[in-house]
């Protein structure tokens, strides 16, 4: 068999297996509820698999390796922001956005969340919420296709549309039939291929290049500043770069795999499996690079595309059929992230949106069916965006990174832990993070000197918390609703499923 066959069967076999499980959680889904939050019983290996794998996208195997391969070292602040971001998110957010979601009416997104928390008779704050949900995640899964095409036209020599397509068409098949529990199942296997790849592959390759320092000598023959984390940086641009844990206070596609644990209890262990998973990965990222400049100067050897690394190398170092392998790993980084936002898009076009706008009731079935619906549309223009293949992975979801944590961060944090939190102050300062984060965005002047998400993110906070002072009205409903997350998130798992009525 030719090198390309054995590469297309172990590209068959893991697309099968995708296909297989979305087939198995199709059969478990009878409810909005399964199919949107998979019944609240996420264990917390499950929920920190999932929430990884949603997080990292083709961005960890592609995005990352390529900028420090060009940047060196500078470019890994972004590794150090978003692994501190995402230990204080489990820790402080996890446990209490899983209690007060169920205490709050059982909110199964976060725009219902906000709505329940707040006491929005208008509807407003959750129709506002829903349409940046669908604006920024358009982007964020086009991101997805465009890592797809960039996968198969490097590993396989298709076309990019191709590619993407095929990317495209099995991701939507299996989140299309099988919801939240698909997404979510798939996102362990994928999460564990992913890294078991980025230990592999640059364990292999300081062996080929001589160990650790053979590979210091190499970099430092192609550029001796590239092993220094500040030569080349700005301090506002290492800022902007640890300020990317900024944004996951704000990602409805992770946060939302707090809102399925079992109970809030779980979050502990889930925050060892998560933050635990998160440094193996970005610190094999950070090698993948440094061992791919590394071979590549001393096998006098040329890159054409940096994002590209990590593929070439596993195609150089392996048999066919294990290089098929560890490709199908990038390919489970870039359909993991997909299928999850696809999921909170869908949701919220039909519970925040749908259910909202038109005020139509419908039946559990009808509900899955346009929630299915849902992911079909957002795709097409998904697709449709990737088309133009006019971004790079990195810059597709920078944006769309920052522009849900400037609008849901600061409006989470204050939701779950400021009494004083109103209707007014959340509606301003998600609507002005929001619309900082797209404008500054937009200039290059502006995101070229400082990130989008630290102008957003603390306006949106100045906004909410100001307004809030002079809009909040005391009520002693949603003050005993406070007090019982509070009580709920500090409980053991054999209390609260004592106390709490399961979901």
């Amino acid at each position: 068999m030719t090198d390309q066959t054995y590469k297309v069967i172990a590209m068959a076999v893991y697309m099968l297996a995708m296909l297989a499980i979305g087939w198995w959680a199709y059969r478990k889904t009878n409810s909005l509820d399964d199919y949107m939050l998979a019944g609240r019983d996420l264990k917390p290996g499950v929920a920190a698999l999932s929430a990884g794998a949603s997080d990292m996208s083709g961005w960890l195997l592609m995005g990352l390796p390529g900028a420090i391969y060009v940047s060196g070292l500078v470019e890994g602040w972004i590794a150090v922001g978003l692994t501190v971001g995402a230990w204080l998110n489990w820790k402080f957010v996890a446990p209490r956005l899983r209690a007060y979601t169920l205490v709050a009416n059982n909110s199964i997104t976060v725009p219902s969340f906000l709505e329940n928390r707040l006491r929005d008779r208008s509807r407003t704050l959750r129709v506002v919420s829903g349409i940046i949900i669908l604006v920024f995640f358009t982007f964020y899964v086009s991101s997805g296709m465009v890592a797809g095409g960039v996968f198969f036209e490097s590993s396989f020599g298709s076309t990019y549309v191709t590619g993407m397509l095929i990317v495209a068409v099995v991701t939507i098949a299996y989140t299309l039939f099988g919801g939240f529990l698909a997404a979510s199942y798939t996102d362990v296997v994928q999460g564990l291929m992913m890294v078991a790849a980025l230990i592999l592959v640059p364990a292999v390759g300081l062996a080929q290049v001589g160990g650790f320092g053979g590979m210091v000598d190499s970099i430092r023959e192609v550029n001796p500043d590239m092993l220094d984390p500040i030569a080349g940086g700005t301090a506002l641009g290492i800022i902007s770069a640890l300020a990317w844990g900024l944004g996951y206070f704000g990602q409805p596609h992770i946060i939302v795999r707090f809102m399925a644990l079992r109970s809030p209890a779980d979050a502990k262990a889930g925050r060892r499996i998560g933050v635990g998973w998160m440094l193996f990965s970005v610190v094999g990222a950070m090698f993948t690079a440094l061992v791919g400049v590394a071979y590549f100067q001393q096998n006098a050897l040329t890159l054409d595309d940096p994002e590209a690394v990590f593929l070439s190398l596993a195609q150089i170092f392996f048999h066919p059929l294990v290089a098929g392998f560890v490709l199908a790993a990038v390919l489970a980084a870039i359909m993991s992230t997909i299928s999850s936002q696809l999921i909170v898009t869908s949701s919220a076009l039909v519970e925040d949106l749908y259910k909202i706008v038109l005020k139509r009731d419908a039946s559990s079935k009808s509900l899955v069916m346009l929630g299915r619906l849902g992911v079909l549309v957002v795709s097409v223009i998904s697709i449709l965006i990737a088309l133009g293949r006019n971004s790079t992975i990195l810059d597709l979801v920078g944006f769309a990174w920052a522009g849900f944590g400037a609008a849901f961060g600061p409006t989470i944090l204050l939701a779950l832990f400021w009494r004083r939190l109103s209707i007014a102050g959340a509606l301003t300062g998600m609507i002005a993070g929001a619309l900082t984060a797209y404008i500054w965005g937009s200039i290059d002047a502006l995101s070229g000197t400082l990130y989008e998400i630290v102008p957003g993110f603390f306006i949106n906070v100045i906004l909410a918390v100001v307004v809030s002072l002079f809009t909040h009205k005391p009520s002693p409903e949603v003050e005993a609703e406070f007090d019982d997350a509070v009580r709920l998130a500090k409980e053991p798992a054999a209390a609260v499923s004592e106390t709490v009525p399961a979901s």
